[in-house]
Order: C-alpha cells, then sequence, then structure tokens
C-alpha cells in the first residue's frame, strides 16, 4: 500500500523536527516499492501554526494537491534539517514544488497534524475513483493565455543586463509558471523610464523572448520604450465599445474579475428582464441602449478590480458618457447599488426618448460648428468632442445631415453613428430631467480618487455629489478632449 506524499505538521523545533522526521521515515519510508521517494511537506510552512486547524488544514492541502496533481513546494527552507539522518528511509523534503507521478494507481497521501488542544488529523487520502471506477485524472491545464512579462531599466543597456539576469533565473528555475513570473515582475519592481513588454502564453516561447531582448533583438511579441515615470489616469468607454461576449474570457481565468462581475450582475439584475450575463453570452439585446449601458459598467467595474488586484491603483478617472458612472463609483461617489440604480435607470429612459434622430462625426472643430447650429439649438447640437478634430452632432435627422453635407462639400470626413437615438441632444431634454429626479434618491460621498469630468473637461469636486449634475451629465455635450488635455496638464 504505497503512499506518494505526507504532510506533516512540523515542530519548527530543534527537539520536535528530528522527533517527527524518524517517525516518518520509520512509517513510510522503509521497504518503498516504488521508484520515487515519498515525498515530505508541512503545512506550517504555508501558514505558520495552525492550532486547532492542524488536521484539516493538512487534509485540505492534500486535497487540492491531488486535484491539480501538483507537490507543493515546502516554503522557507534552503536544505533539510541535518539533526535528521535522511539516508534511513526514502523520504525527500519538499524543498520544489513537483508535479505529482503518474503511477497509474490512485494518488495516495497522508496527514500526520496535530495542534495545541486542537483538532488531530492522522489519516491516509486516496484520489476518489471516477464513475466508471478508475482514479480521476488531474484537473486539464488552464487554456494558455498571452501574457505580459514587463521589465524596465534606467537606460537600454540595463533594459538588456535586467533580460539578460532573467533569462538566468528562468535558466535555473525552470518549473515556474509563466503567470507566476509576470506577476513578480509586474508588482515587485521598480518602475524606470526604458521599458519593455514581452508577450507570449508558454514558458518556453517566454524564455526565448527573454534571450533575444538580452541579445538586443526585438520583435514584433518584444514592445520597448522608453518615456518618464509619470502619473495614472482609468478612462471608462461609453456606449459603442460593447460587443457579444466581452470580458467573458477574463471571467473563465481570473476569480477576481469574476466575483467583482457578479457583485455587478447581483446589482444590476433586479433592475432589467434578462440578466447581464446572458445578454453578453448571447449577444441578444446587446445593442439595446436598457442592456448597452449596464453590460458595459458591469465590465468596466469587474476590469477595475482586476487590474487593482495586479497591485496598479490610478491617480485620476475618467469616464465617456456612461462610463463617467462607472468612474465615479470607482471613486467612491456611490455603492455600487446607487451605481446599478443611475445606470439601469439611465438607460431605460434613454431607451424610452423620443425615437428617431441621427448623430453624425464631423472633421471639424467645436468652433467651427457652433455657428453653424445658431438657431438651431432646439433640434441639434454638439454631443461629444472627441478629439479636436473629432466632433460629433446629434438631433433631427435633416438638420443633421444639412450640416454633415456642408463639410463634405469642404472634403471633411463625416460617419454618421450607428445609434437607436439621437444621444446628448434636444431628443433627450424629457429623460434628463425624469433622470434628475432618480438621481435625487441616492447617497453621495466625495471622491476618494480625483475624477475629471467629461461634462467640464475639469477636475471634479462637490458638483458630482448633485443630481443636477448627473441630469446634466446625461443631456450634455461629452468634452472628452477638454477632459484629455486636464489628465496631460496633471
Amino acid at each position: 500500500y504505497d503512499i506518494d506524499a505526507v504532510e506533516a505538521h512540523g515542530t519548527g523545533t530543534r527537539l520536535g523536527d528530528p522527533i517527527e522526521a524518524q517517525a516518518l521515515l520509520t512509517t513510510y519510508g522503509h521497504h518503498r516499492t516504488t521508484p520515487h521517494p515519498l515525498y515530505l511537506g508541512s503545512l506550517k510552512s504555508n501558514i505558520g501554526h495552525t492550532v486547532a486547524a492542524a488536521g484539516v488544514g493538512g487534509v485540505i492541502k492534500m486535497v487540492q494537491a491531488m486535484r491539480h496533481g501538483i507537490l507543493p513546494k515546502t516554503l522557507h527552507v534552503d536544505e533539510p534539517t541535518p539533526m535528521v539522518d535522511w539516508t534511513t528511509g526514502a523520504v525527500e523534503l519538499l524543498t520544489e514544488k513537483r508535479p505529482w507521478p503518474e503511477t497509474g494507481a490512485p494518488r495516495r497521501a497522508a496527514v500526520s497534524a496535530f495542534g495545541v488542544s486542537g483538532t488531530n488529523a492522522h489519516v491516509i487520502l486516496e484520489q476518489a475513483p471516477s464513475e466508471d471506477g478508475s482514479p480521476d485524472a488531474p484537473e486539464s491545464a488552464p487554456k494558455a493565455h498571452p501574457l505580459p512579462w514587463v521589465l524596465s531599466a534606467k537606460n537600454e543597456q540595463a533594459l538588456h543586463d535586467q533580460a539578460a539576469r532573467l533569462d538566468d533565473f528562468l535558466t535555473h528555475n525552470p518549473t515556474l509558471s509563466p503567470a507566476e513570473i509576470a506577476w513578480s515582475l509586474a508588482t515587485t519592481r521598480t518602475t524606470h523610464s526604458h521599458r519593455a513588454v514581452i508577450l507570449g502564453s508558454e514558458i518556453r516561447e517566454l524564455h526565448d523572448r527573454v534571450k533575444d531582448l538580452a541579445n538586443g533583438k526585438t520583435g514584433p511579441d518584444i514592445i520597448t520604450g522608453s518615456s518618464a515615470p509619470g502619473k495614472v489616469a482609468f478612462l471608462f468607454t461609453g456606449q459603442g465599445a460593447q460587443r457579444v461576449g466581452m470580458g467573458m474570457e477574463l471571467y473563465d481565468t481570473f476569480p477576481v474579475f469574476a466575483e467583482a462581475f457578479d457583485e455587478a450582475c447581483a446589482a444590476l439584475d433586479p433592475h432589467l428582464d434578462q440578466s447581464i450575463a446572458q445578454t453578453i453570452r448571447s449577444g441578444q439585446h446587446l445593442d439595446q441602449t436598457l442592456y448597452t449601458q449596464p453590460a458595459l459598467f458591469a465590465v468596466e467595474v469587474a476590469l477595475y478590480r482586476l487590474v487593482e488586484s495586479f497591485g496598479l491603483r490610478p491617480d485620476f478617472v475618467a469616464g465617456h458618457s456612461i462610463g463617467e458612472i462607472t468612474a465615479a463609483h470607482i471613486a467612491g461617489v456611490f455603492n455600487l447599488t446607487d451605481a446599478a440604480h443611475l445606470v439601469t435607470t439611465r438607460a431605460r429612459l434613454m431607451q424610452n426618448a423620443t425615437p428617431g434622430g441621427t448623430m453624425i462625426a464631423i472633421q471639424a472643430t467645436e468652433e467651427e460648428i457652433l455657428p453653424i447650429l445658431t438657431g438651431h439649438e432646439e433640434h441639434v447640437s454638439i454631443a461629444a468632442l472627441n478629439s479636436p478634430h473629432s466632433t460629433v452632432i446629434s438631433g433631427d435627422t435633416h438638420r443633421v445631415e444639412e450640416i454633415a453635407a456642408h463639410f463634405t462639400k469642404q472634403g471633411r470626413k463625416t460617419t454618421r453613428l450607428t445609434v437607436s437615438h439621437a444621444f446628448h441632444s434636444p431628443h433627450m431634454n424629457q429623460a434628463a430631467e425624469e433622470f434628475r429626479v432618480a438621481a435625487a434618491g441616492i447617497t453621495y460621498h466625495p471622491p476618494t480618487i480625483p475624477l475629471v469630468s467629461t461634462l467640464t473637461g475639469q477636475l471634479a469636486n462637490h458638483e458630482l455629489t448633485t443630481p443636477d449634475y448627473w441630469a446634466d451629465q446625461l443631456r450634455g455635450t461629452v468634452r472628452f478632449t477638454h477632459a484629455l488635455t486636464t489628465l496631460n496638464n496633471h
């Protein structure tokens, strides 16, 4: 009856360790019939003294190890204690993570644990059989996704030297996963002005690209550049960026994303007839404003929580139209419940606004278009300023088309937007007034992250905590260009 591994409590003392190790050597290490040794791990190395959780902690660790086919590394150990004669039995301390050997027999592990007046466990665990009676196969490895390995240094040569050191490290540590290395490179190193991003999915291809960078080579999967370290702004998109399945691979890959997305959906779905998750995965009704805006909000919140979990924090936030509600929620202006109420109410009111109308993006400045709008303010207005020379007008179809034709004759580019309504135009006046009432019913807080308003183009403050602001934000011009200028100046 062969045991593959043993999970010991581990006393961590000069007296206790030899006694426990000798008992394990005598019990499990003698007369082994398998070609590999018994691998020894310690729960205490993972989480310290477990007291009452000693037994159950060891059981949980070994069950998970069986499921994943991995023998976890014993932490904080450079070499086995010399106080034990390890030659008296075929037992080997797990100083490195190892794949659990496949022998054709069920995996088995012993747990030997005791706590201070706690739950003891001296048991043998065996891999559960599948429905056909054979041992379960180990869980298949998750699908490899492209990962960025980020490096930075004070100058170009130092960047290549850092790649060379990473090459050497990878050569001597071949069992590390690409995700572990990506995490450490992104979160544990100082950011300097000369930078490189290496893209890949598998450890071998990433290692090869590290070698290339160390030798001064670049390619499509090695992006290099330099810039002075600056502040970070997070920008949240507006309507039009939606697509079927958006964010769902992240949902299936990152628990942090999935948890945040589920929380957002739990707040949004009671206000809707169809769940947001179903809308995104199926695409049904995704292009209807009623569902588009809540779907974007849910994905954007989950994206933020995912990036935040990587250790990246914004100095500023901003959002385009519906994206500004996401930005305000992230900045702490209102909680998730109130944000979901605002988003779904806004989407419903805009969906039910005066139907028809047209939106056209024109290659022209605000100053060029404003004189042409004079006298027609009740029918058409500037909906968005997306760049210094890209202005979106919105309103009655015939008048919007006349203005666009004027600029087309001048050789300017015009693009009709695929929308159901004339957003940010006089067509939204009634919706804005009703939204003002809805926005008065939530609780506001001062922002904890500076927010640059795309309604004013400036840093916002107390105005974010008023219902008037959010009503005007629904109806008014999206001054995205001005917001970017403000961000650039900070």
